[in-house]
């Protein structure tokens, strides 16, 4: 089918999905006012995207959808969140941008930043503290690797720094799209490597709300199937068949029965250019 039938069949499909009553009311329960802004967005991106337009219309806005419950644009310009289509299949993946909206939401930071380091800037990382210096002017712009860095509003700080060549290595081992021609790797390294040192310095030692603890675990998906490809038993085991167990001889009841009390106690800065209006 030439490109141009596939993309005016796609677009009648989606817009037809769109308007239909059960979807719109999904995204108006979600966005309230700001859900047309949003759909209209679903339609522009599909539009503007060849190898999207190859994927199953209904999955495209599955996957915008779970952009929509974070609240997160899915414009690629803004790099909050993204719709990338691996062959046939789309998938929502969040931007470096969107885990730093999703932290300061949570109202726990008073500073969050990444950033890239480039050729001829000199890093000095104290191991000890976690503390990053940067010093120096940049001679080129070539990156020699990322840092991501925050701080608590109970002054608890932290700071860790990859270099490029740990990032490829990392890329290489854990992500299953790495290797795709349509993964952001290939498109846009730099937001990939920010993304990757946010999400460990978070993960790892950030505050996270529920809502961001499901996004950093569903995004950690291709990492924890490399994981276990990479270390799991290449055979089976066997193991032999435990033998029954004989039962004890009866013992007499010697003690008189006792009433036990318990007492039961209670238990105990994105900046402010390009964020939507429907993300606050």
């Amino acid at each position: 089918m030439a490109q141009t039938q596939l993309q005016t069949n796609g677009l009648k499909t989606l817009k037809g999905i769109l308007t239909n009553d059960n979807m719109r009311i999904s995204f108006e329960r979600i966005l309230k006012e700001n859900a047309g802004a949003f759909m209209a967005s679903i339609i522009e991106l599909y539009q503007s995207d060849n190898a999207l337009q190859k994927c199953d219309p209904n999955m495209v806005v599955i996957e915008a959808l779970k952009a929509a419950t974070l609240k997160l644009p899915i414009n690629k310009q803004l790099g909050f969140a993204y719709i990338i289509p691996y062959g046939s299949t789309p998938t929502f993946q969040m931007g470096y941008k969107g885990y730093i909206q999703l932290a300061q939401r949570s109202g726990q930071y008073r500073f969050i930043n990444a950033d890239i380091v480039y050729e001829g800037e000199q890093i000095s990382y104290n191991r000890i503290n976690g503390m990053l210096q940067i010093d120096g002017q940049p001679s080129s712009e070539t990156p020699i690797g990322y840092f991501a860095y925050f701080q608590l509003l109970n002054g608890f700080e932290k700071c860790v720094y990859w270099s490029k060549d740990k990032v490829l290595r990392h890329a290489q081992r854990y992500s299953k799209s790495f290797k795709s021609s349509e993964s952001p790797w290939k498109t846009n390294f730099d937001a990939m490597a920010l993304k990757t040192v946010l999400r460990n310095i978070i993960s790892k030692y950030g505050v996270m709300s529920i809502e961001f603890s499901e996004v950093v675990a569903k995004d950690f998906d291709d990492a924890v199937d490399a994981e276990v490809a990479a270390n799991a038993n290449r055979d089976p085991i066997s193991l032999p068949a435990p033998e029954p167990a004989s039962e004890p001889d009866p013992v007499p009841d010697t003690q008189p029965e006792r009433a036990v009390q318990q007492s039961m106690t209670p238990a105990d800065n994105v900046d402010g250019d390009d964020v939507p209006d429907f993300m606050t």
